[in-house]
């Protein structure tokens, strides 16, 4: 069975002196891989055929059979790396904390401890901002809020 370990290695050497990188890789039973992919600038269908064409060259369908997945991680996904929280600053968050409540706010700094969210309210005319300081150990997850306006 093709590990996950494996997979990572692989992606991770042709990907590597380029923007993009590995979010999460997935083997369940019967060699079923997903790869999640993410990028300081874009990922495009292309960056992920050209990932699934090198792994299809490293590991011979004839000697082992997978199914195979690759894909970007999408706005609907929560962050789950340092580095999608740094290049998401400046956008418009929900967190749900451990302690079960959500907390939205404008992502504005995030380091290996934790993250900042800022949000401005208005409750009766009266306007508040609040920047609170979350460490990851108090994140269940964070999700980019999509908006239309």
């Amino acid at each position: 069975m093709i590990t996950a370990e494996e997979i990572r290695s692989t992606v991770e050497q042709k990907l590597e002196n380029t923007d993009k990188f590995v979010v999460e890789i997935k083997v369940k039973p019967g060699n079923h891989i997903t790869v999640l992919l993410d990028s300081d600038t874009h990922i495009t269908i292309d960056d992920c055929a050209l990932i699934t064409r090198h792994i299809e060259s490293v590991y011979n369908r004839e000697e082992e059979d997978y199914d195979l997945v690759v894909s970007s991680a999408g706005i609907d996904q929560p962050y789950r790396l340092l580095r999608q929280y740094v290049k998401n600053i400046g956008r418009e968050v929900e967190v749900s904390l451990t302690d079960k409540t959500r907390f939205t706010g404008k992502l504005v700094a995030a380091d290996s401890t934790g993250i900042k969210v800022y949000r401005k309210t208005k409750v009766k005319k009266v306007e508040t901002e609040e920047t609170r300081e979350i460490p990851f150990s108090d994140i269940k997850q964070t999700k980019e809020i999509i908006s239309f306006k």
